[in-house]
């Protein structure tokens, strides 16, 4: 049976119901709170959650630092950070913060859930035929979601292991950017190819020893990256 518990953080009442009723109404079970410390606590407790929805813009501490805090903590759970339209930093923010997908506020209902139910696949997982991939000194295993890299591991949000997935399956070949988003995100999805990027320049932060001068993800100009053994 697939889990489908949500974790609603967003401080205005209205918008919480809001959007925990729409959740409801799509199969999911959803939690409620209205505080980034009631968030952090409940995720510290409870190890079923599948999906935080997140808002950024809270009393007492930003979504962002509550998703620092859950990614701190090693949990595997989806993030989608509500941010404010038009606001690109949060968007980015968010995303090198641990976030696995973000919606900008207003939102049509059938979009948001749509993204919920693409991340909780993700989430879930699929069934893979190879328990490990071994490129170089790096070792990926499907089932656990773990990436090692000469026996340290490497903690890695459900969008980074399918990205990383991705370049494993395809070394040494070259992958656009919409070649990336469709593997990762879907051919449904749609939205800023920037996501992209972003999600490549955190995870060069986990695996690269200079970031800025990639070994491994490389960047193939006006094309996409490839995986350098």
């Amino acid at each position: 049976m697939i889990n489908k518990k949500v974790l609603v953080l967003e401080d205005e009442e209205n918008i919480r119901s809001f959007v925990a009723l729409n959740l409801k109404r799509a199969g999911y079970e959803t939690v409620e709170v209205g505080t980034g410390a009631e968030a952090v606590e409940y995720m510290q407790e409870n190890s079923d959650v599948t999906i935080c929805v997140l808002d950024v813009m809270l009393p007492d501490m930003t979504g962002f630092e509550v998703c620092r805090k859950i990614r701190g903590m090693g949990s595997r759970a989806g993030i989608i950070m509500l941010t404010a339209l038009g606001q690109e930093n949060d968007r980015v923010t968010g995303l090198m913060t641990g976030a696995d997908d973000y919606v900008t506020k207003p939102f049509s209902v059938p979009e948001f859930v749509a993204r919920v139910d693409a991340l909780n696949r993700r989430v879930q997982g699929g069934s893979f035929t190879e328990n490990k991939i071994v490129v170089g000194d790096f070792s990926l295993d499907t089932r656990s979601r773990e990436l090692t890299h000469e026996d340290r591991k490497i903690e890695l949000t459900q969008v980074e292991f399918l990205i990383i997935k991705a370049f494993f399956e395809n070394r040494e070949k070259a992958l656009s950017r919409d070649d990336i988003m469709t593997l990762v995100w879907g051919k449904d999805y749609h939205d800023d190819i920037k996501v992209v990027d972003v999600n490549i320049r955190r995870l060069r932060l986990k695996v690269e020893k200079d970031a800025a001068a990639p070994e491994h993800i490389v960047t193939v100009w006006g094309y996409g990256y490839k995986w350098k053994e």
